[in-house]
């Protein structure tokens, strides 16, 4: 899982959870600018490229343990993941993520704006935590793994920040449908690579 082209499947998949998040955050602001769409991609890619190294190391403290079916713990994850972005996607009513982020630029919740794009960029990384465990198990370069997710995560968060007013919430629903499948793709090549191989 080493391939330049599959880490940046990966890093796609993984970031249109925040991708959505991002529409919403653009589609709330009373006055979108390009300085505002890069603080909210900086924000959400650094979370995004931090949260796999946790689970890495977690996944690395394991390894030893699971050396004989790391391909399918990957497999496993992956596919848990991507199977739970798509669920989301369609278990959520239609305006959810552009009135919950008027809510956070309109409403009575107090508190520094910025607060309220950390957590939401907290919370959009929690899949790449459990990602990180499947980087692990298949021995992928890490800090290569990091630089690709930000670097995908920044511009499709800043992409989805500038045009949050026009697209609305359902180009990100269908963004997390296309990203859950990648994400299951993915780990269904680790798993058949590992197979054809003996392993």
């Amino acid at each position: 899982m080493s391939g330049t082209l599959t880490l940046i499947a990966l890093a796609f998949g993984l970031s249109v959870d925040a991708f959505a998040a991002a529409l919403g955050k653009g589609t709330g602001e009373r006055t979108s600018t390009f300085s505002s769409a890069l603080r909210i991609g900086f924000v959400f890619a650094a979370m995004e490229a931090i949260m796999p190294v946790v689970g890495y190391l977690i996944g690395m403290a394991l390894s030893a343990w699971v050396a004989g079916v790391d391909h399918w713990i990957a497999f496993v994850l992956l596919s848990l993941v991507g199977l739970h972005m798509i669920w989301q996607a369609f278990k959520s009513e239609p305006e959810t993520v552009e009135e919950h982020a008027e809510a956070v630029a309109n409403g009575p919740v107090k508190g520094p704006r910025w607060v309220h794009l950390g957590l939401a960029a907290v919370a959009t990384s929690i899949d790449a935590t459990i990602v990180g465990v499947s980087l692990a198990m298949v021995g992928t370069n890490l800090i290569l793994a990091c630089l690709i997710i930000f670097a995908v995560t920044f511009f499709m968060c800043t992409m989805g920040a500038l045009i949050g007013r026009k697209a609305g919430d359902w180009l990100g629903h269908w963004a997390e449908v296309a990203g859950g499948v990648v994400l299951i793709a993915i780990g269904a090549l680790i798993l058949t690579q590992h197979l054809s191989q003996g392993i």
